[in-house]
């Protein structure tokens, strides 16, 4: 009696799965992994792989139509709802049959990008590109107002607001053409000299140079107001002694300041200097020179005073407050600055009629002052 190999095992009813059936699994459900993996890689493209299951399982695979290019010299006509079509899709994936034991796979259905979903907007395309693109109206927009760019003026500790001079300070101080001291204070009593009126001239006016360049021997190059004086000699608002000096530290006086704002203006000289001249008490002691040149000042509204206002005083220092108030007067004379209403302007005053004889008199007497001097 020959033995026979044992057979091999069966599967049997009780069984649910043979060893060849679960390798044919473990195959099928490999492949939809890769199948699912690889579709997941490539959600760059900017497709949606969410897959949706159809309610009845086809086994035949149609072919997609491939989009199609239209040139751009095509004339495009608008289409109706009923005319809109779905967007093309890309092909679908064909998965690997599985083994019959397997259990049974759907089919994938057609995929549709969320970027191609048909819309029911209607448009046209004109011969101008950017006329075809639908742009919805922007909103009117009101231009805000222009801030100011000045900054505030310093607060400086020793000008109260009664004080005389403050606003035409303030004006200044705001843009920068005069400063203070370190603690605050701007000292508005306090004589100015030549070298510190060049540095606020200097910052006030920009006119063209000329081309004469005087050296002065007692203004070294290293000087701090070397290029203040340069600036104030080369646009005619100061000059130099006989000596060929330029007195850096003298204090300057008031009609000084008049004579080099007239000049560096270049202001034009009223016909009656005279008669301008009237206007103050103290007009004898006007230096020659300046006689002109102060009546032009008298007329243009640069002639400032905390005191009487017959007064002139134009021998005395001019202090840093008298010199802000007649440059800020400069300056409006230009159109550069607003006026200040203050009592402190010298003005030309309406003066009653007088007779002819009266009016010739007066003319003599002051013609006879002013020689004498």
């Amino acid at each position: 009696m020959t033995n026979l190999p044992p057979s091999d095992p069966k599967s049997s009813e009780k069984t649910t799965l043979g060893f060849d059936e679960f390798i044919a699994i473990l195959v099928a459900f490999g492949a939809i992994g890769g199948i699912l993996l690889w579709s997941f890689s490539r959600r760059d493209t900017g497709w949606n792989f969410n897959i949706v299951l159809s309610p009845t399982p086809s086994s035949t695979i149609q072919p997609q139509p491939s989009p199609t290019v239209t040139s751009p010299a095509a004339q495009v006509q608008p289409k109706t709802d009923s005319q809109l079509e779905a967007a093309p899709v890309p092909p679908t994936e064909i998965v690997p049959e599985p083994s019959p034991n397997s259990p049974q796979i759907l089919p994938p259905v057609q995929v549709i990008p969320l970027d191609s979903a048909p819309k029911t907007v209607p448009f046209s395309i004109s011969k101008n590109p950017e006329s075809s693109v639908p742009s919805s109206p922007l909103p009117l927009v009101t231009p805000a107002e222009q801030k100011s760019i000045i900054p505030p003026p310093i607060a400086f500790n020793d000008l109260p607001n009664d004080f005389w001079a403050t606003r035409f300070i303030n004006a200044l101080s705001a843009r920068g053409i005069v400063k203070g001291f370190p603690d605050y204070t701007f000292r508005p009593n306090q004589p100015v000299n030549r070298a510190e009126f060049a540095a606020i001239l200097q910052k006030a006016f920009d006119t063209e140079l000329s081309k004469n360049s005087v050296p002065f021997k007692d203004v070294s190059a290293k000087y701090w107001a070397t290029p203040a004086i340069d600036r104030a000699v080369g646009t005619v608002f100061l000059k130099g002694f006989p000596d060929k000096t330029f007195k850096p530290n003298q204090k300057i006086t008031r009609v000084q300041v008049l004579v080099a704002l007239v000049s560096g203006l270049n202001l034009k000289q009223p016909a009656k200097p005279a008669q301008v001249l009237s206007l103050y008490q103290d007009a004898k002691n006007i230096p020659k020179y300046a006689v002109g040149k102060v009546a032009t000042a008298t007329a243009n509204g640069l002639v400032i005073t905390d005191a009487n206002p017959q007064l002139l005083a134009p021998n005395q220092a001019a202090t840093r407050a008298e010199v802000a108030a007649m440059v800020h007067q400069a300056l409006v004379r230009l159109g550069r600055l607003d006026k200040i209403s203050s009592e402190n302007i010298v003005r030309r005053r309406s003066q009653p009629q007088a007779s002819p004889e009266q009016s010739s008199l007066s003319k003599n007497k002051l013609a006879n002052e002013l020689s004498s001097h």
